[in-house]
């Protein structure tokens, strides 16, 4: 049996701020049982739940040695849906009202996460044939591995992965800091290594270290080997081409499943979805204070407000989306440009544009399953959760080809009567408009093909299932060098 440990800073159902929880939460519980015995190692932090807090076992402590200091490493345990899961411990780095802080705080914080995650091994008893990664936070495991714990022998021969989940976030900080509170040797601060334009970069770190790189869509894989993408990585990424992989996210199908989901007005399946959405539409349009109007072309948007998420194209054309045939309902925060912006066109259309500025995990439910459509105009998207979320409710995406968009997205075709969704290839606000337009259009002028397009993106298998059976390939391979 393998044994497979993940390490990240965040982990559903305990500590969530994107789409990376719910990669970790998900993911290991999906493998089979008597193939792999996968465990997760999260920091303890303060700001979880006392729900979950309370339910954690003390296993033991230790004092541990970073460069000049020591620190307090706890370790406490809980097992959940048949995972066992390690919370390391520390009050001085893991309090505060939220999971990360400052860059500068959060630098020294997951250095320290980082090598107590291997610290911890021998005092729990479980040596993992393979160490999975995730994003900088957990950056400098590998490259702990192979410089200040190699030579013990109860870490020879572990192999580990480093999975990009987002190229933009790296934990950069300056060369001599790092040094101080990695404690890591002098030899590997230099620009092969750890050393980036100047600075330390606990992200390349892990891309130069790890066995193999994976990330979250085969089309952002290719795209970070290039500079526009590539967040002046790209040269390293493509120098590691050979171990760089692109495998695609999921979705637990328990959790998002139409037929059960008890948020909605009404359950449905593949086969009735096309035609009984309108009632969960009805719902979502009294729910958010929208007339009620079934026959209404309605988009629904649920994101993070940023620049990384198409929001200036959406701006750029918001009043010729807003015509009368057109309901548009957001949820979501973030800049509060974007915040205001669309606050001013909920006030200024009020009969079409409802602005939920927060987070309710019910009304994106009833979003998925009461809207027509969902736009996402991405300028990146490692892969993207909210496509697949939408296929699985029959409301139909309107993405941009860019990353898991492009991978997960089949955009319609009117001669062959195949596709999921519809796309745009510019990040071009008018591109965007014409696609809107055309989808309006297949809406209103042609129903049994919009029910096909429903009914096609129902029947797509977005499941975890599909993309463990990837993951545990690659981590054969690995296991057979």
């Amino acid at each position: 049996m393998k044994k497979i440990l993940y390490v990240a800073s965040e982990c559903v159902p305990f500590i969530k701020t994107g789409g990376l929880a719910d990669v970790v939460g998900t993911l290991p519980k999906t493998f089979s049982k008597e193939e792999a015995d996968v465990r997760v190692i999260l920091p303890n932090y303060s700001c979880m739940k006392p729900e979950w807090k309370e339910k954690l076992e003390d296993l033991t402590y230790f004092s541990m040695d970073l460069s000049w200091r020591n620190q307090y490493v706890g370790i406490k345990t809980l097992e959940y849906e048949g995972i066992t899961f390690y919370f390391i411990d520390n009050e001085f780095y893991f309090t505060g009202a939220a999971p990360y802080t400052s860059m500068e705080g959060d630098i020294e914080k997951f250095c320290y996460f980082s090598k107590a995650a291997l610290a911890i091994l021998p005092v729990i008893g479980f040596r993992p044939d393979i160490i999975h990664c995730h994003d900088w936070q957990s950056g400098l495991v590998p490259v702990y591995l192979k410089t200040l714990f190699a030579g013990n022998p109860f870490f020879d021969g572990i192999k580990t992965v480093f999975t990009i989940h987002n190229l933009q976030f790296q934990g950069m900080t300056g060369l001599e800091r790092l040094k101080d509170l990695s404690g890591l040797p002098s030899y590997v601060f230099t620009a092969d290594k750890l050393e980036c334009y100047g600075g330390a970069n606990m992200l390349k770190g892990g891309l130069v270290y790890a066995d193999e790189i994976t990330t979250v869509s085969d089309t952002y894989a290719e795209e970070i080997q290039m500079p526009y993408y590539g967040e002046k990585l790209d040269g390293l990424l493509r120098a590691r081409n050979n171990h760089l992989t692109g495998i695609v996210n999921g979705i637990d199908y328990d959790i998002y499943n139409p037929m059960t989901d008890p948020y909605l007005e009404y359950n449905y399946s593949a086969e009735d979805g096309p035609d009984l959405k309108v009632i969960n539409k009805k719902a979502l349009q009294r729910r958010v204070g929208l007339p009620e109007n079934a026959d209404i072309f309605t988009i629904g948007v649920i994101s993070r407000l940023t620049d990384q998420k198409g929001f200036d194209l959406i701006d750029y054309v918001m009043d010729d989306i807003c015509q009368e045939d057109v309901q548009f309902v957001l949820l979501g925060s973030g800049d509060p440009r974007y915040e205001d912006m669309f606050r001013y066109y909920a006030n200024k259309y009020p009969n079409n544009v409802s602005a939920n500025i927060c987070y309710d995990d019910r009304l994106s439910k009833m979003i998925y399953a009461g809207c027509d459509a969902i736009l996402m105009p991405s300028r990146f998207e490692p892969c993207g959760l909210c496509q697949l979320m939408a296929l699985r409710y029959g409301t139909v995406p309107i993405v941009r080809e860019t990353g898991g968009l492009k991978d997960t997205v089949a955009s319609y075709n009117e001669e062959e009567q195949s596709g999921t969704g519809f796309s745009f290839t510019n990040y071009n606000a008018h591109d965007m408009l014409h696609v809107i337009e055309y989808a309006k259009d297949v809406y209103y002028e042609d129903k049994e093909a919009w029910k096909g397009i429903v009914r096609r993106g129902m029947e797509e298998d977005f499941s975890w299932t599909r993309s463990a059976s990837v993951y545990m390939e690659l981590y054969d391979s690995m296991l057979e060098e």
